[in-house]
């Protein structure tokens, strides 16, 4: 008998052995798709506890006790005890379930143990009463309501001729089954044709029976269609008229086919998790390394060890035991009063990092360093000391210090830089032996003196980059340990600097890596450097792809691709703040738009000049809106009847024709002589300006000439000349910096310095690197004798510390605002002691105005014009667009018309009416919500410019004794104050 009853165990074993290695083989096919290969991520199942397993606990045999059959057994594991889950262990709360809703998953392996039964249904009549086997499953006592509705929903594929005895639920069944989870009970309702979100697999449609996956995917359903997503979310399937029963009932393991794909369903996904996009980065994102619990401490030995070749010399091994103890102190006193103490790692962040179990020792600032650091710089110190050591996002060690103009951000990088180069966390080893600085080229001295200027020259050495000192003789010199190198010269020493080895990389004013497809940005991310720091008083704005340069250039791959970051976020977030989009589009946005916060807040800081007006005198600002002179009335008439701009508002042209127009019509606003002087040239008329030149010397009188220098052809022009004498009369001390874009401009103000025979210094892409701190230096001493200091916006409009002056001339408007805010904070920066007047000259009702309102307004078309390199839908101008820009308003300022403002226009205090809408931050300020508030040196809106004082030109007094003496060619003026009101 006992030999009939183990034949019988064995060919049991035997057959569910053969149905379990089938069973996984038919789901090892399955590996085309990332989440057969690493696991859906979208599927949470829950703890099984060892003792639920069919093996059982240790030590118990397979044919179990007495009485007791295999497939009974099983069954109650299915069932379990009152109270239990399917997994065998205590069904949690619905509070605490997880946050996506996932389907219980099909238990195959129970259809296996269901055949085995069936294939033993009819037992020998030898087998001994010790070992009975029960004929059905069903035949054992009821499990609980909730079991049972599991079961049921387990066994709904089941194919097989099973006789079940019907049984009445009870009350208390039937409360269990309606109170559980949707995804408890199958993950559907029937009828239920709202969205639904599921996480599937994916593969071309086709009749055979083991199908490879290819890939993962999102699919939704809504009502009778269903559209399925890859993970970049762009729609890649597509299918309508199914029933709607059958999309309200899709569960876990069933199939679809739409769009000539075939689908299977691996899980729910729920709407919150796919209005924030976090199912698409379930399987294609770099998924951050999951860090195990600490190990337990070691005991540590009796003795030290001693290394074998200082056992003769005691002497020897003494100093090299006290050496190291010395090492694994803080470098400076972590309890002096103010001392500045970086951040402890946490206990996960020291087994990630701390390999070699070396001792934790606290980082302290120098207390050179901390003397100087003023509470808002502290502040971004040990935000920047976070980002670059991993502390605040895993495995991230990059950050974006986008605080405003004056800041001292370059101080904050200057204690970064020393602190990493002298202490570390792990035993006190220094974190980077050598960093790189990558600044424009006007500031590579600026950055050499910066660090002398904070650190001495005795404590460390720089190496700046330049015609005279190659890279090659820094790679060569352990003396150096910081190269500044410019972008340019970056670019032609690529290979050597490739060679070296960086701890930390700066790129100051990083806003130039906003295009990831330029040589400069993908030379610097090239590079084997980790840590990433960018340094940028303008971050962007209006161009979320702009923005993902940035992003991905510091922390790569943390938004994904570059499509998958269109399609989930620039796109849905861009369509809400449309006006005509729906409520559902209006939702998603939002979400999106939250999420992709959370995501780079944790690595970008912000804060606005606010925090420092408290340092600084006050600063008056006026936008002064000058007559046209008649010659440029004349002519500006002439252009816009010419055949060239005709054609463009027909639309019969190209983008270059356009913006060679709006070049021509900012050229004549500045003065008639730089247009007379490219019709004299005779440029190619093939080209669009020479086809605009052609025609227009008729216009200029018989006795023009671009030699002789008049002051009476420009309205801004005689502005700036009665503003230089004035401030030269009433205030001798005094100088002055004026600002333009273009080369022939300056030259045009040149001109005019030696005409009024006042002394100047200029700086513009012509003067070389070297020269420019130098005159920079020179400029800001108080024994400087030069009174005008004429800048290129282009060279030197970021980062120049000119508080030498204490007045800026803004002589003409960029497309960008973000340039002008730069050139006007040119003096008005840490250091100033007087009061600073900032003018900026616009021609009224010209092109120049219409700029302007594009700025205030946030319409701008400055993306579009500064960055040809986009899409062409990105560089296309609207008829309506063009009709605006390409017409003449004679009138003293159309801003102000279109203000509808009814001030007395005599600078008096605007009254403050209360807003029902909420003032609103500016939609790309990507920085942390809490650091945006604040006026600051915002881009102005029109609501704002309604705070500001409003002069006319008739008014008795503009309140500025300067401007009072220059005010015979300014038709209207606006006027606003920055300074710090004590609290």
């Amino acid at each position: 008998m006992s030999c009939i009853a183990t034949k019988q165990q064995i060919r049991l074993l035997v057959l569910l052995t053969e149905h379990t290695s089938n069973f996984l083989k038919k789901r090892m096919r399955r590996s085309g798709a990332p989440s057969q290969l690493f696991g859906n991520m979208a599927k949470k199942p829950r703890f099984v506890p060892p003792g639920a397993s069919l093996a059982g606990p240790p030590g118990a045999s397979l044919a179990g006790p007495p009485g007791a059959s295999l497939a009974g057994r099983h069954e109650a594991s299915l069932a379990g005890p009152p109270g239990a889950s399917l997994a065998g262990c205590p069904d949690p709360p619905v509070s605490i379930l997880p946050e996506r809703e996932l389907l219980v998953p099909k238990l195959a392996l129970g259809n296996v143990l269901n055949k085995v039964q069936k294939s033993l249904s009819n037992p020998s009549p030898a087998l001994p009463p010790a070992l009975p086997v029960k004929p059905t499953l069903i035949s054992t006592p009821p499990a609980p309501g909730l079991s049972r509705a599991l079961a049921r929903v387990l066994g709904a594929d089941s194919k097989e001729n099973v006789t079940e005895t019907p049984r009445e639920e009870s009350p208390e069944d039937q409360a269990d089954v309606r109170s559980l989870p949707r995804s408890r009970v199958g993950g559907c309702v029937p009828g239920d044709v709202g969205a639904r979100f599921f996480s599937v697999v994916w593969c071309k449609a086709s009749g055979r029976k083991h199908k490879r996956w290819e890939g993962d995917a999102v699919l939704v359903t809504r009502g009778r269609t269903a559209t399925l997503k890859d993970m970049e979310g762009k729609d890649i399937g597509k299918g309508t008229g199914f029933k709607v029963s059958q999309l309200a009932s899709l569960c876990e393991g069933e199939t679809l086919t739409l769009g000539g794909k075939q689908v299977e369903v691996m899980g729910l996904i729920s709407e919150q998790d796919y209005n924030k996009g976090c199912c698409f980065f379930a399987v294609n994102a770099k998924e951050e390394p999951k860090v195990s619990a600490p190990p337990p401490p070691r005991r540590q030995p009796s003795k030290p060890f001693c290394r074998p070749t200082l056992l003769g010399g005691g002497t020897d091994r003494g100093g090299g035991v006290s050496q190291e103890k010395q090492q694994c102190k803080p470098r400076h006193d972590p309890l002096a009063p103010g001392a500045l103490v970086m951040p402890r790692p946490s206990a996960n962040h020291q087994w990630e990092y701390n390999k070699a179990c070396l001792p934790v020792v606290d980082v302290v600032v120098d207390p050179y360093l901390t003397a100087h650091l003023r509470p808002h710089q502290r502040d971004g110190l040990l935000f920047l000391y976070e980002c670059v050591m991993g502390m605040r996002a895993t495995c991230r060690y990059g950050a974006i210090l986008a605080d405003e103009m004056g800041l001292g951000k370059t101080l904050q990088s200057v204690a970064l830089t020393w602190t990493l180069l002298k202490q570390g966390l792990y035993g006190g080893k220094p974190v980077a032996k050598r960093v790189l600085v990558v600044a424009p080229g006007s500031l590579v001295q600026n950055w050499g003196a910066e660090f002398k200027k904070w650190l001495g020259r005795e404590r460390i050495s720089i190496y700046t980059v330049d015609q005279d000192h190659r890279v090659e003789l820094f790679a060569a010199s352990p003396v150096y340990s910081v190269l500044v190198i410019s972008y340019e010269m970056l670019l032609r020493s690529l290979e050597v600097v490739k060679g070296l080895e960086f701890g930390l990389v700066i790129c100051d004013e990083g806003h130039r890596l906003k295009n990831s497809s330029i040589k400069t940005s993908s030379a610097i991310s090239s590079l084997s450097c980790t840590r990433r720091v960018i340094l940028t008083g303008t971050p962007v704005q209006n161009d979320l792809q702009e923005f993902y340069a940035i992003i991905e250039f510091v922390n790569p791959g943390i938004l994904g691709s570059s499509a998958a970051y269109r399609k989930l976020y620039e796109e849905p977030i861009l369509r809400s703040r449309q006006p005509t989009c729906t409520q559902e589009e209006r939702v998603l946005g939002e979400e999106r738009a939250a999420e992709l916060s959370r995501l780079t807040g944790l690595f970008i800081l912000r804060r606005t000049q606010e925090v420092i007006n408290r340092y600084l005198p006050p600063r008056l600002d006026w936008t002064l809106f000058c007559r046209p002179a008649p010659l440029q009335l004349q002519l500006y008439q002439a252009l816009l009847s010419h055949r060239v701009v005709r054609a463009c508002l027909q639309g019969n042209t190209h983008t270059h024709t356009h913006l060679a127009c709006i070049t021509a019509l900012k050229k004549l606003c500045n003065h008639p002589g730089l247009i007379y002087s490219t019709t004299e040239e005779g440029s190619d008329e093939s080209s669009a300006e020479g086809s605009l030149c052609d025609g227009l010397g008729s216009a200029f009188p018989e006795s023009y000439s671009s030699g002789g220098f008049s002051t009476a052809d420009s309205g801004k022009l005689l502005v700036l000349s009665d503003l230089l004498a004035a401030i030269q009369y009433l205030s001798p001390t005094d100088r002055v910096v004026v600002v333009s874009n273009y080369t022939q401009t300056l030259d045009l103000l040149q001109d005019l310095c030696v005409h009024k025979t006042y002394t100047y210094c200029r700086l513009d892409g012509h003067t070389p690197t070297i020269q420019r701190q130098r005159l920079v230096e020179s400029f800001n001493s108080p024994h400087c004798t030069n009174f005008v200091f004429l800048l290129s916006s282009k060279a030197g409009g970021v980062g120049l510390n000119l508080i030498g002056a204490c007045h800026l001339v803004l002589y003409d408007i960029d497309w960008n605002p973000a340039n002008d805010i730069q050139a006007m904070a040119r003096v008005w920066r840490d250091g100033q002691k007087k009061t600073v007047h900032i003018y900026r000259l616009l021609t009224a009702g010209t092109i120049e105005e219409r700029i302007f309102q594009r700025q205030v307004s946030k319409q701008g078309l400055s993306g579009t014009v500064v960055d040809l390199g986009k899409r062409a839908e990105h560089t296309s101008f609207s008829s309506n667009d063009l009709r605006d820009l390409f017409s003449l308003t004679e009138t003293p300022c159309l801003t102000h018309d279109l203000l509808h403002c009814s001030c007395s226009m005599d600078g008096s205090e605007p009254e403050v009416e209360e807003s029902d809408e909420p003032a609103s931050d500016r939609p790309c300020q990507l920085g942390r919500q809490g650091d945006r508030g604040g006026a600051g040196q915002r881009h102005l809106s029109m609501s704002e410019l309604m705070q500001w004082r409003h002069y006319s030109g008739e008014t008795v007094t503009f309140r500025d004794a300067y401007l009072d003496h220059a005010r015979n060619q300014v038709s209207f003026a606006f006027q606003s104050t920055i300074k710090h009101t004590p609290q």
